[in-house]
């Protein structure tokens, strides 16, 4: 190995920090940083990356540099291996060489730490080659391996615990905050926490069932069971998640909501808990938001580049109401975020109220609903019309009452950006005027609609490539008497937890209001003639987006089925439950046949 090399001097001399950064990294350390490594902090600042100091420490001691996504690790290799020890140093077993077995190659955050090499060693009971890998790569692949193991092993403490506190008349208080941090149902909460970052979740639910506590995260948009406790462990999960998140550890008849924080990885995590009483007990959600993700280049959206363009134009409109629409889940807060990221600039006053705020923007003045205060969107709103806004953004347009403020604030100068759950960007006009708002106003002052939803990216390392059946080919609008194309079919693989999908991309259905648009709104036309309008003037709809995505390999026609079967106007509602608007059976046997095709055809590759 090459000479003992400083962090901060490697960091500098590659160019990944200045001598700024460092010197405030130093300073941090002194203070509220003391006894974390230089890196953690410079991770914990977001002043640099794990990938970034991983690279630079493979170039300056020559070692090899690993990415361990989608690895799978011999039973073999990890046999007899603590995984104290490798949660402690931040190591893992990758594989033992293949010229001399007595060699065993470890993943190492920091290749220089030689006791985290011996200890590996006496356990292994081999000579180990160091490689260099990301810290939370390798956490999330000692997650992987032992997560489970960890898990149950913090519950059979607190069993444990339990039944020492059930046989004792003394009771004890905990006054040591150390000893607190270290007790298994506070591990046991945070393992769950780290284990659902790392696997990408998006979600945590904790389900009361009759005799088990079900564990399962939803990544990618599907719920995954992960594990399952005792029914008995249920209160005492509830009550530390109550504690952390500043709720009432008494109240277990009401629904409660709160919000706490947690750092993983060196990345902190907002995380709103909802609580809901239900047979078995109390049913928490935990929704995990990174700090920082909601706000992106508008480029990393997903949107074509026909989209994109829409997009910026539309947004740059110095008044009226831009709608973002979609149902929940389906990115429409990200978008909104980056819209607001792009215009917020030091000559423009924002103003937002949101139920909750759920990403806090530099330069940018958020405020969050509180009905029992009397603060609701469209009080907060009236209020925001004394305030002398430029740009204003509405978490949602609920009511009536919203709707028209917003429409007043629109037409007055002001340009406000809200979301609206609707299927798709025309059929948003139509629930406006259901309001009871004025068509001549909202053809004045509406600049466009956004609609979205986000299908499951296939999984690179593992997608089999088919050639597209009747069905598919029906599915996507494609003449089945025509070439069919290539395709790909999800398999799944360590990478993506064998589920064949890895990652979400927004498909999108941008429409600008243009004058014929806007005639037809000013005499509240139909969605169908908004939709037909919009066509002619190259309108891509969700369905055009996904299809695309689809022939270009990235998703399936399951996924794009599943957000675009929902998008529906009236009349095809109605001839898709087998009645015409005349409540008549419109559906004949071929097509029940046909439905039957394609429903065997989704479960067969779901």
């Amino acid at each position: 190995m090459a000479e003992r090399v400083r962090l901060g001097d490697l960091l500098i001399q590659k160019g990944a920090i200045t001598q700024k950064q460092f010197d405030t990294a130093m300073e941090y350390k002194r203070g509220k940083g003391a006894g974390k490594r230089l890196g953690q902090i410079l991770i914990e600042l977001g002043l640099t990356t794990d990938k970034i100091i991983a690279k630079a420490l493979a170039e300056q001691l020559r070692l090899k540099l690993v990415s361990l996504h989608g690895v799978d690790i011999d039973k073999e290799v990890l046999k007899g291996i603590n995984p104290i020890t490798l949660r402690k140093d931040t190591v893992i077993p990758l594989c033992f060489d293949k010229i001399d077995p007595s060699l065993i190659w470890l993943a190492m955050a920091d290749p220089q730490d030689v006791n985290a090499i011996q200890d590996i060693e006496l356990q292994a009971n081999c000579r180990v080659e160091p490689c260099v890998a990301a810290e939370s790569e390798i956490n999330a692949l000692i997650d992987r391996y032992f997560g489970n193991a960890e898990a149950m092993s913090a519950v059979e403490k607190y069993s444990q615990e339990r039944e020492a506190r059930e046989s004792s008349f003394v009771e004890e208080e905990v006054v040591d905050e150390q000893a607190l941090s270290n007790a298994p149902i506070v591990q046991l909460v945070k393992t769950m926490i780290e284990q659902a970052v790392r696997l990408r979740a998006s979600d945590i639910h904790i389900d009361a069932l009759e005799r088990a506590v079900r564990v399962r995260y939803r990544i990618d948009g599907a719920l995954i069971e992960k594990m399952r406790y005792d029914i008995t462990l249920l209160p005492a999960l509830s009550t530390r998640i109550k504690i952390v998140s500043g709720l009432d550890i008494a109240e277990k008849r009401k629904p409660q909501d709160g919000r706490m924080t947690q750092v993983v990885d060196q990345v902190e995590y907002d995380i709103r808990v909802a609580i809901l009483p239900t047979v078995y007990g109390e049913k928490i959600v935990m929704r995990l938001t990174e700090a920082n993700a909601l706000t992106k280049p508008k480029e990393k959206l997903g949107m074509q580049p026909h989209e994109l363009e829409l997009f910026s134009r539309i947004i740059k409109n110095p008044n009226g109401i831009i709608l973002v629409t979609g149902p929940t889940g389906s990115g429409k807060s990200t978008t909104l975020y980056t819209a607001l990221a792009e215009l917020n600039t030091e000559d423009v006053n924002i103003l937002t109220v949101e139920d909750p705020v759920e990403a806090n923007i530099a330069g940018i003045n958020q405020v969050q609903v509180n009905v029992k205060a009397g603060l609701t969107f469209a009080s907060a709103l009236r209020s925001f019309l004394r305030q002398d806004p430029d740009i204003i953004m509405l978490g949602e347009i609920r009511d009536q009452e919203t709707a028209e403020i917003a429409v007043q604030a629109s037409i007055t100068g002001h340009l406000v950006v809200s979301t609206l759950h609707t299927n798709s960007s025309a059929a948003s006009v139509t629930r406006l005027l259901d309001m009871g708002l004025e068509s001549y106003l909202l053809a004045d002052s509406l600049r466009g609609i956004i609609a979205q939803r986000l299908v499951r990216r296939l999984c690179e390392d593992c997608k089999v490539e088919v050639e597209a059946d009747n069905t598919e080919m029906r599915a996507m609008g494609l003449p089945v008497n025509g070439p069919h194309p290539k395709i790909f079919h999800p398999r799944g693989c360590p990478k993506c937890n064998g589920t064949g999908y890895y990652g979400r991309i927004g498909i999108f259905e941008v429409m600008e209001m243009t004058p014929a648009i806007r005639d037809i709104v000013a005499r509240a036309g139909t969605t169908h003639e908004i939709e037909e309008e919009a066509h002619e003037n190259g309108l891509r709809t969700l369905k055009d987006n996904a299809v695309y995505y689809i022939l270009q390999g990235i998703t399936t026609v399951p996924e794009m089925l599943k957000v675009t079967s929902r998008v529906m106007d009236d009349e095809e509602q109605a001839d898709h439950n087998g009645q015409d608007m005349d409540g008549n059976s419109s559906i004949d046997e071929a097509a029940l046949k046909e439905a039957a095709k394609i429903s065997a055809f989704m479960n067969r590759t779901a």
